[in-house]
């Protein structure tokens, strides 16, 4: 008679589990996804109150929809960008210094007063931003924990930050009243994309610290 097969081995699948619980509650991953709802928030806010920000400036609708438009052609590009960058910088750096560029052009076009023209070059180079920022979400557990947690750990980190997304346009709306206007939330927006930024500065795991450097 042929061998039995063998028992299934209980023990691995918990240990397997205990790992993934572990990583999800080390302060690596809780900075890390507490950044990334902070970046989140202000980078969907931003999308969502590009127009209306515009028009303060004295842009027509016509022409904040097309600023609005090229920002996402602009998001396209950058994506294309994002293999080079990921082959010549670390995580954390790589990491830090996309959210640290989605503050400085948040900021900019809070403090660019025009031409309209200006304002769309900007409103391009902050979708550039925005095209890595998605790639580089899509490969945070990978570069940081494998693949072993990955559908665990990605919907773990990417709960708060979708929920940060969904609430940005009421909350953006509602923060631009008592900021004094759309030039104002870019601001607070900015100082919310500077500290996802610190943070994540202390979001690599040990082992991936000690192997690649920060």
């Amino acid at each position: 008679r042929a061998p039995w097969p063998p028992a299934p081995q209980p023990g691995n699948s918990e240990q397997s589990d205990t790992a993934g619980d572990r990583t999800a509650r080390s302060r690596p991953f809780v900075l890390l996804a507490t950044a990334f709802t902070l970046s989140g928030f202000a980078m969907y806010a931003v999308v969502i109150g590009l127009v209306p920000l515009l028009e303060e400036r004295g842009a027509s609708p016509t022409t904040a929809a097309w600023a609005l438009g090229l920002g996402g052609a602009g998001q396209t590009l950058g994506r294309t960008l994002y293999a080079t960058l990921a082959a010549r910088t670390t995580v954390t750096t790589r990491t830090a210094v996309l959210i640290s560029l989605g503050a400085t052009t948040t900021a900019a076009l809070a403090l660019v007063p025009g031409p309209i023209p200006v304002l769309v070059l900007l409103s391009v180079l902050a979708g550039v931003v925005r095209g890595n920022l998605t790639l580089l979400q899509a490969t945070a557990v990978t570069d940081r924990w494998g693949t072993t947690h990955y559908g665990r750990l990605s919907g773990l980190l990417a709960a708060p930050a979708t929920i940060a997304a969904a609430l940005a346009p009421w909350a953006g709306a509602a923060l631009a009243g008592v900021l004094g206007g759309y030039g104002g939330l870019f601001l607070a927006l900015s100082g919310s994309s500077l500290a996802a930024a610190l943070l994540v500065t202390r979001a690599t795991p040990r082992e991936k610290a000690g192997s690649t450097g920060v």
